[in-house]
């Protein structure tokens, strides 16, 4: 994909954070370079302003004391001085300055007071624009204006370096920067190369390979750990997918086999075939098959529906008495007795998936119990912390063989049977506990094993126990 890019012309991220990286620093340093090179032309004319107006002030101090001389004292060749009366005659003027034309027209010495101005040089006899401050002076009876003008050739000159200093330098002050840009994201984009590398290489291939996780504590860290606890996820998911598979093809080809056999079998006894003993073999058969896959088909929807996410389950409040008691009409035999609790016990869940809970367990008794199948309903007790819910205990109880305490975890994975008595048996799949585990889940309750007499270790007889969040005052309405 990346050589893909390359060969379209796009460039690589390392290239584009670069660009931007450089680009934003280009355009920070322009507009540096332009607000240094205004501020410094702005402080060196307010100079050449304030040297101006110095000059102006002493010479205005010499003409109200009416003590002129002539020429004015000036220092440096680039100050013009001349004192103009009220008809634009020159009074008095510097060494340097002329002594016939006034260094402003007289428009521009009508405007009176303290002013600032840029005439052309060559006014004053100067290269260039030259600036010219105004002060007026003398008396009321005989005003005088005080004209100082003093070359901008020097202002001109600094801003010049400067201006060249900025061309020349900024180009190789981005190309460096461009250079040393370059490395840091290069060597910052590292870690994530070696992640992308390490995904290439885990890529189709199984086991539980892991990426490269930076030493470095930063964002890029973390992500390498996230990026491992989900590669662990999927290899786990891909394992019980692959168990699951597995397991699901091997009892799905049990009555699939069982039922090709009776057929062969039965084809070639040809007249000598019982069909009705066929038709109810293979009508158990089909039967079998028919609840494996509606087991598989249930497990399926149960992983990919969240216990918490919107979806087609309709929650509400369910009598867990009379759910017994319609669970326990219809399995006749063996005798299944159900002890009625004092008052309703409501809980809150789906209906249906607190029904099939039941069905299984029952269904499980029923086919392990010698005599009796007790069910009953207790509670609701007391809140294990404070706030915590409170519970109702479903108990489901047959005095078959038991199960042993270290098998009693076991038997809720999928597809698993024990080989004592509860081993292979007339319509067992071994999903049964497995489902129960993750209604039962689904409804915020726990499942429990036990046996009979609730003593701890192995025993005669089962019972399960069923906690199930209790609802004190259901909405009915």
């Amino acid at each position: 994909m990346r050589a893909r890019l390359t060969a379209l012309g796009v460039p690589g991220l390392r290239a584009r954070l670069t660009a931007l990286g450089v680009l934003g620093l280009a355009v920070g340093f322009a507009l540096g370079g332009v607000l240094l090179v205004g501020a410094l032309g702005w402080t060196l004319q307010r100079t050449v302003d304030a040297e101006a107006f110095r000059t102006a002030d002493a010479v205005a101090l010499l003409a109200a004391s009416d003590a002129l001389p002539d020429p004015l004292p000036v220092a440096g060749g680039q100050l013009r001085v001349q004192v103009v009366d009220a008809q634009g005659r020159i009074r008095a003027a510097s060494i340097d300055a002329d002594r016939l034309v006034p260094m402003l027209r007289p428009d521009q010495l009508a405007g009176g007071g303290r002013q600032r101005l840029v005439v052309d040089g060559r006014r004053l006899g100067l290269t260039g624009p030259a600036r010219v401050v105004t002060v007026p002076a003398g008396t009321p009876a005989e005003p005088l204006t005080v004209v100082v003008g003093k070359s901008m050739a020097d202002v001109r000159h600094s801003l010049h370096v400067v201006r060249t200093l900025l061309l020349v330098g900024f180009p190789l002050l981005v190309a460096g920067l461009a250079l040393v840009a370059w490395r840091v994201v290069g060597a910052t984009l590292r870690p994530v190369e070696a992640l992308r590398s390490g995904a290439a290489e885990i890529t189709g291939r199984a086991g539980s390979e892991r990426l490269p996780v930076p030493a470095a504590r930063d964002e890029i860290h973390r992500l390498a750990v996230t990026l491992n606890d989900m590669l662990d996820r999927l290899a786990a998911t891909r394992e019980r997918q692959r168990a699951f598979l597995a397991d699901a093809a091997h009892e799905l080809r049990s009555p699939l086999t069982n039922m090709r056999t009776e057929l062969e079998v039965a084809r070639r006894l040809a007249d000598r075939t019982d069909w009705p003993a066929v038709a109810d073999d293979l009508l158990a058969d089909a039967e079998r098959l028919g609840r494996l896959v509606d087991d598989l088909l249930l497990l399926a929807r149960l992983d990919e529906e969240p216990v918490a996410g919107p979806g087609t389950r309709v929650v509400g409040p369910v009598e867990l008495g009379g759910l017994l008691r319609e669970v326990a009409d219809r399995c006749p035999s063996p005798p299944v007795r159900v002890v009625s609790p004092e008052g309703p016990r409501w809980t809150e869940g789906d209906p249906d998936e607190l029904r099939r809970v039941l069905t299984n367990l029952v269904d499980n008794a029923v086919r392990h119990a010698r005599s009796e199948v007790v069910l009953t309903v207790t509670g609701p007790s007391a809140p294990e912390r404070d706030g915590g819910p409170a519970y109702h205990r479903v108990t489901v109880t047959d005095d078959g063989p038991g199960i042993p305490v270290a098998d009693r975890e076991r038997v809720f994975q999928r597809f698993t049977r024990l080989d004592d008595a509860r081993a292979r048996d007339a319509g067992g799949s071994g999903l049964g506990l497995a489902i129960v585990r993750e209604l039962v889940r689904r409804a915020g309750g726990t499942v429990e094993l036990a046996a009979a007499d609730g003593v701890a270790g192995d025993g005669p007889g089962l019972r399960v126990s069923v906690s199930l969040p209790a609802l004190v005052e259901p909405d009915l309405g």
